[in-house]
């Protein structure tokens, strides 16, 4: 009987590595019959695994997904990250109370060796408030699967200005960048690609009419630069740096390009021009603000702060910065 059970648990695990098995293949990794693989086939049915068979010589069985969740085959490997991905679990609305039920039951039945080793990696990792948007499990899974199988999506979409205009998109992948989750997809109207929050996204009509997928977007869509190009406020700031010295100080989601040997322009984001202002000062350079006019307030602010703060001290320093 243990043999059994044995050779039931390694076929499973066979019938997972990939789509498709013929009865002669799978025979032959267990060294049994035909007729046993046939046999055990059946087992696994009665266990809840749907598993396909298709007759004739290019025929053969298909683990598909069924009407409930049999017991899931996982390797050492697997298990750990599915731990630790249901350990970090942040940003999508109701999912850390599931998540921690999933965790509970999945270290149930985790060996002492993984388990340690899960225990030991939360134990020495603290976990930073992200502070992104929260986004609904039942928006993400409908624009996954409008991504998946090609079917356009209409939806209301909220603004900067907190307004609600309709879209009309052909989705092609969701990017996560561990703050927000993005949808970049062809806006019908606008005839061109598009970025889209999903935590703004409202969605009217999630089964749309099916579509041809177009070319892959220009690699200034995705995903770099996603998180500047929604941000509220916007920056265009020529550096008179090359912008090997400039990018190499900078997080990848901010884009820099370069003009020539000396000079590179700076395309940055923040929530307010405040912040917007503090992140062009740690460039750590002269440079030209190009827009918008909110940041050129922000740094008089700044600036007269600065030199408040200097003659109250009575330092008299001489004042190197940024022009505009």
């Amino acid at each position: 009987m243990l043999e059994t059970s044995a050779r039931l648990l390694r076929l499973l695990a066979l019938l997972q590595t990939r789509p498709d098995w013929t009865g002669a293949e799978l025979a032959g990794r267990l060294q049994v019959s035909p007729r046993t693989i046939r046999y055990d086939i059946d087992k696994l049915r009665n266990l809840g695994y749907p598993v396909h068979a298709a007759p004739g010589v290019a025929g053969g069985y298909r683990l598909g997904a069924g009407a409930k969740l049999p017991p899931l085959l996982l390797d050492d490997e697997e298990a750990v990250a599915v731990a630790i991905g249901l350990r970090t679990a942040g940003t999508v609305e109701g999912i850390e109370e599931t998540s921690l039920r999933a965790l509970a039951k999945l270290e149930q039945v985790l060996p002492d060796r993984l388990r340690r080793r899960v225990q030991a990696l939360h134990g020495a990792t603290v976990s930073l408030a992200r502070g992104g948007p929260s986004v609904s499990a039942e928006t993400l899974t409908t624009v996954a699967a409008a991504c998946r199988d090609r079917h356009r999506l209409r939806f209301g979409y909220r603004t900067h200005d907190g307004s609600v205009r309709e879209r009309d998109v052909e989705p092609y992948r969701m990017v996560h960048t561990g703050r927000r989750w993005y949808l970049i997809g062809w806006d019908v109207d606008r005839d061109d690609w598009r970025t889209f929050r999903v935590d703004r996204i409202e969605v009217r009509t999630p089964g749309g009419p099916r579509f041809t997928p177009r070319r892959e977007p220009p690699a200034s869509v995705v995903p770099k630069g996603v998180d500047t190009a929604l941000m509220r406020y916007r920056a265009r700031v020529t550096v008179h740096a090359p912008a090997s010295a400039i990018a190499s100080h900078l997080p990848e989601s901010v884009l820099v390009e370069s003009v020539d040997e000396h000079t590179c322009v700076v395309h940055a984001g923040g929530d307010t021009p405040m912040r917007l202002a503090l992140h062009i000062l740690a460039l750590e350079a002269d440079f030209t603000v190009d827009d918008p006019p909110e940041l050129l307030e922000a740094l008089r602010t700044l600036s007269a702060r600065a030199e408040v703060t200097r003659r109250g001290s009575g330092e008299q320093h001489s004042h190197q910065g940024g022009t505009s």
